[in-house]
């Protein structure tokens, strides 16, 4: 009797088979919807101004040469991740992928190490890295020696190699501010990304969409980037920032300087 309510695409046999065959399907796709993926989920991080103070701790601390007043700021930038030991679901990777404010990213290439503790420890060890090569290219873009010039970072708990454009700049600053009397930053509020080495070459670091929101939240206007990673700038670039491509610590000076001038400077 129930039957005769019930649609004939449901009643005939054509129809009771096909409704069984998707009773699995549907079930395969309830448990794929909780199943933990191997999926890292990222999202804008933290900022921290390289000429000011970062969780309490000056960034930037130098002896044995003259220090500047600055203004301005130069941030570093930094991507949120979820914990490599935390396993998201098929509905949290889908509800980030649709999400410009959240990236997808598979956590063996976040993570490489898949230990959170040697995962931080590695990240940690990238950051000390980044910071001597910072101080190096710095002292030798200014001629100092660093036998005679001590340089100190404290960036807290960031790690990776990526602030050390940043931090390379924000020595510069306090040390020479733009070499012609006045502050690099122009008074505005800087970020940036990029691995930098000894030779003050600028080098690709990933997550640019993400670390551009975080930017553009922490107020900033202008934005420094490795050259290569312009295409990826352009991603859903907040409303309000300049990107401007660089090779080079001397490019990114050099661009700042154009910047304060009003010069023309490089564009993504």
């Amino acid at each position: 009797m129930p039957s005769r309510n019930l649609p004939p695409a449901l009643t005939s046999p054509r129809g009771r088979a096909l409704a069984l065959c998707a009773l699995p399907v549907l079930a395969l796709f309830a448990v794929a919807a909780f199943v933990p993926l191997p999926y890292t989920l990222e999202s804008p991080g933290d900022t921290a101004d390289t000429l000011g103070s970062y969780q309490g701790a000056r960034v930037i601390t130098i002896s044995g040469a003259p220090q500047r007043e600055t203004s301005g700021q130069l941030r570093v930038v930094t991507v949120s991740a979820t914990n490599p030991d935390k396993r998201n679901s098929l509905w949290d990777a889908l509800s980030a992928w649709v999400d410009p404010k959240r990236a997808v990213v598979p956590t063996d290439e976040v993570y490489p190490q898949g230990d959170p503790q040697d995962a931080n420890e590695a990240t940690q060890q990238q950051m000390t890295e980044s910071q001597d090569s910072a101080t190096l290219a710095a002292l030798g873009y200014l001629h100092l020696s660093p036998d005679q010039v001590k340089v100190t970072v404290n960036l807290g708990e960031i790690g990776g190699p990526s602030g050390g454009q940043m931090l390379a700049l924000g020595i510069i600053d306090k040390i020479a501010g733009d070499g012609r009397g006045g502050e690099l930053t122009g008074g505005r509020d800087v970020a940036g990304t990029g691995t930098i080495d000894a030779d003050g070459r600028v080098g690709q670091v990933g997550g640019i969409p993400l670390k551009t929101q975080a930017a553009r939240a922490a107020g900033a206007t202008v934005f420094l980037l490795p050259r290569s990673e312009c295409a990826q700038g352009k991603v859903n670039t907040p409303d309000g920032l300049r990107l401007i491509p660089v090779d080079t610590l001397s490019d990114s000076v050099a661009a700042l300087q154009a910047l304060n001038s009003g010069a023309a400077v490089p564009h993504c």
